[in-house]
């Protein structure tokens, strides 16, 4: 059995309690409803500390896999599934591109881009951060560039993550790979289990899936029994 790496796991485990808690908050801000300010400093920092700690450690983590381009397919495949369910049940901000098509892609390029050396990565990792924002104020007349950040006009979803700009977050995590983990190197000695951390870190994938569902259901509950 391959061991754990502590920090990994510790910072997997960070960002999929980021997500537990901002997705409860937007369920219960849009479901139940109740007002919380989604759109406070505070929220908004929580978020992009989420996003930014679940896709870098994804970038490390392709290093360690055996078949990284197979396990991108099988992640994009599960967002398919959800592009489907949730155009089902909520068609207009159904999910088009969100975080688990995006991993996928980066999964599937990841090795192309692992073949660069770190002093093109990391400029290519500003740039596709910076491409993000510029494509953020253009608008397009077709939903084939969604993928890339480019929406049209009227374009809702509860779920969006384009490969720009959140490729160079991903890219960073392949850069952390390379400087530390591919040599051997790891930033703790932990020799103690956490089995907690560590269950929940090998599932993140399994929680992802599953907690919105859970949390929607005990909303549609608790609202019933308050009638």
């Amino acid at each position: 059995m391959k061991k754990r790496i502590f920090e990994l796991d510790l910072l997997r485990f960070i960002a999929i309690i980021i997500m537990l808690i901002y997705h409860l908050a937007y369920d219960i801000k849009y479901y139940w409803p109740k007002d919380i300010n989604l759109e406070g400093l505070f929220w908004i920092i929580i978020a992009n500390i989420g996003q930014f700690l679940f896709i870098f450690v994804a970038g490390i983590s392709s290093g360690f896999s055996k078949n990284s381009f197979k396990r991108g397919l099988r992640v994009f495949g599960i967002g398919i599934l959800v592009t489907i369910a949730t155009y089902i049940f909520i068609e207009y901000e159904y999910v088009r591109f969100g975080i688990l098509h995006f991993l996928g892609v980066s999964m599937m390029l990841y090795p192309l881009l692992s073949k660069l050396n770190n002093r093109i990565l990391i400029p290519f990792a500003i740039i596709s951060y910076y491409l993000g924002y510029v494509f953020k104020n253009i608008t397009v007349d077709t939903f084939l560039l969604l993928p890339f950040g480019l929406y049209y006009n009227g374009f809702a979803s509860i779920d969006y993550f384009p490969i720009f700009p959140y490729i160079s977050y991903f890219i960073l995590g392949i850069v952390a790979y390379k400087s530390i983990y591919s040599k051997g190197r790891r930033l703790f000695n932990v020799n103690r289990e956490f089995k907690a951390l560590e269950f929940i870190s090998r599932n993140s994938l399994f929680i992802y899936i599953i907690h919105q569902p859970v949390f929607l259901g005990i909303i549609y509950l608790l609202r019933n029994l308050q009638k």
